[in-house]
């Protein structure tokens, strides 16, 4: 799975952005030829009523099935941020979270996503 990720193109609008979201702000021309020229629907990509996570919709729109090879979302994360995952070995997911006094998590990403480098870590 190695280096950026497409999870998190959900997010929300950022003031910051004129009211955009990330990806509707940043320049992604092979995204926008694929928009324009492509075909949008609405699909179950595991099995209809089965709400997918991006994980699990990854696996299943990429062939496999994520009945018989997702065991966890921690072995994609750790193989993402440049770990080897063997067979025997245990991953654990971590993210950090900015709250407030009130304890109002103000930043899910605990500015992860602003300082991260282009390789996505």
């Amino acid at each position: 799975m190695g280096g950026a990720r497409a999870d998190g193109m959900a997010n929300r609008s950022i003031k910051e952005l004129g009211f955009k979201t990330p990806l509707e702000a940043a320049t992604k021309p092979n995204l926008d030829r694929i928009a324009k020229h492509g075909i949008c629907g609405i699909m179950d990509p595991i099995a209809p009523g089965i709400p997918p996570g991006s994980d699990t919709s990854t696996l299943a729109i990429l062939s496999y099935d994520p009945f018989k090879v997702y065991s966890g979302r921690d072995g994609l994360e750790g193989e993402d941020y440049g770990g080897e995952v063997l067979p025997r070995d245990v991953a654990f997911r971590r993210i950090f979270a900015t709250v407030n006094e009130d304890l109002v998590v103000s930043d899910r990403r605990a500015g992860i996503i602003a300082n991260a480098t282009i390789s996505g870590h």
